[in-house]
């Protein structure tokens, strides 16, 4: 489980280009959006875009990806 957490955050830092981040400046227990990393809908589709392209997972309306994204 811990692998896949830092793959994850590995890929978010990359699509998002936060450069200036690694992987343990993002808590595991931290809201992707609001107070935690600080995320915006911006960055929830290109979250999406992530989710399709590496893990082939497709969102029905991509207009939600920020809700589905919190849950």
């Amino acid at each position: 489980m811990e692998e896949l957490k830092e793959i994850l955050k590995k890929q978010i830092i990359e699509a998002l280009s936060l450069e200036d981040m690694s992987p343990a400046d993002i808590d595991d227990a931290a809201p992707l959006f609001g107070d935690g990393l600080g995320l915006d809908s911006i960055d929830a589709l290109e979250l999406i875009v992530l989710m399709e392209k590496q893990y082939g997972i497709r969102l029905s309306n991509p207009a939600d990806g920020k809700e589905i994204l919190l849950r």
